[in-house]
């Protein structure tokens, strides 16, 4: 497989190039990309995703693009502007992308892109697939319009997936924010902690990359989650127990809303994911169980 990757320098793309050979980035910061590719094989074309498509020979020899990059969701509050970067940075970034595959003398076979479970919205105690309405939020709205763009390549003869993606484990991302206060026993859940939280171990998020880039039978929504969702108040347990420390401290929404704003709904919003398209195509996780992910992301940091 000859792997074109937007994103590779955050969390997941790391975790992504690892397991490709000799794929080209497309990058902001080419020397940030260079580092992140490190020792291995590749190529890195300077692209900035809101000036426009990426160069056509981009994409010369290339089979399958992964497309992770975005905006962060969880830097700083959500300010109009910063709103407006979290959107454009999705929408505008991928319409480019979409673009340039359209003015690509070869064209790829398939089109991965990243979205999020974001897009149901906070739905309480209902199970969610692929099949489940969107949420009417701006997290949901951003999601629906990100996703129309990337289904736009389909019309160029790709196939497009859309991994909707929960909280991404491992050493880094969100759970390098949450372990502070957990060693130090001031770790607990949100609220009344009974909010559904969708989770996956980055190694299995992007062996699942792979997978869904691979099997020809997976199109459109794929949900990139574990296939045991925890209620916050077990997650939290559950990471109280990995660090040897009490979790018992509930964190209000009242306080979070002054910290954070509006992001604090997406904190305590309950999406109950299933990974359905996943497991019906054979895909396998290392690390079904959070007890089992978290023991083996705190093992590898020692």
């Amino acid at each position: 497989m000859q792997a074109l990757v937007t994103g590779g320098t955050g969390f997941v793309g790391r975790q992504l190039l690892g397991l490709l050979d000799r794929p080209t980035v497309l990058s902001r910061d080419v020397g940030r990309a260079q580092r992140a590719l490190g020792s291995a094989a590749g190529r890195v074309i300077g692209w900035d995703p809101l000036a426009g498509p990426p160069p056509a020979e981009a994409f010369a020899g290339v089979d399958v693009v992964f497309h992770l990059a975005g905006e962060s969701v969880a830097e700083g509050r959500w300010t109009t502007a910063q709103k407006a970067r979290i959107r454009d940075s999705r929408v505008i970034g991928t319409r480019n992308l979409v673009a340039g595959i359209a003015s690509a003398e070869s064209r790829p076979r398939a089109l991965v892109s990243a979205s999020a479970v974001g897009y149901y919205g906070d739905r309480g105690e209902e199970e969610l697939t692929e099949a489940s309405a969107p949420g009417h939020d701006f997290l949901a709205e951003v999601c629906q319009a990100w996703e129309r763009e990337a289904l736009a390549a389909d019309s160029l003869g790709l196939r497009v997936v859309l991994a909707r993606t929960g909280i991404v484990l491992g050493q880094g991302g969100a759970l390098a924010k949450m372990l502070t206060p957990f060693r130090l026993g001031a770790g607990g859940p949100l609220g009344n902690g009974k909010q559904w939280m969708p989770w996956i171990h980055v190694a299995d998020l992007a062996r699942l990359y792979l997978h869904a880039a691979d099997t020809s039978t997976i199109r459109g929504p794929m949900n990139a989650v574990g296939p045991h969702p925890v209620r916050n108040s077990e997650f939290t347990k559950a990471l109280g127990r990995a660090v040897h420390r009490p979790a018992f401290m509930p964190a209000p929404y009242l306080a979070l809303r002054l910290a954070f704003g509006e992001f604090a709904q997406v904190l305590f919003a309950s999406q109950r994911v299933i990974p359905q398209v996943a497991a019906e195509s054979g895909f396998r996780f290392e690390y079904p169980k959070i007890d089992q992910a978290l023991a083996a992301i705190l093992a590898k940091a020692a």
